[in-house]
C-alpha cells in the first residue's frame, strides 16, 4: 500500500479504483486489481 499526499492521480490509474473514507483516513481500493491500493493521512 502506498501512502501519498494526493490520491487523485492514483484513482485515475485504473477504472475500478474507488476512493473510500475509513476512520478519518482516505483510501483508494480496487477489488479487481489488488495492487492499486493507497492511503492518505
Amino acid at each position: 500500500m502506498k501512502v501519498r499526499n494526493s490520491l487523485r492521480s492514483l484513482k485515475n490509474r485504473h477504472r475500478d479504483c474507488r476512493v473510500v473514507r475509513r476512520k478519518g483516513r482516505i483510501y483508494v481500493i480496487n477489488k479487481v486489481q489488488k495492487r492499486f491500493k493507497a492511503r492518505q493521512g
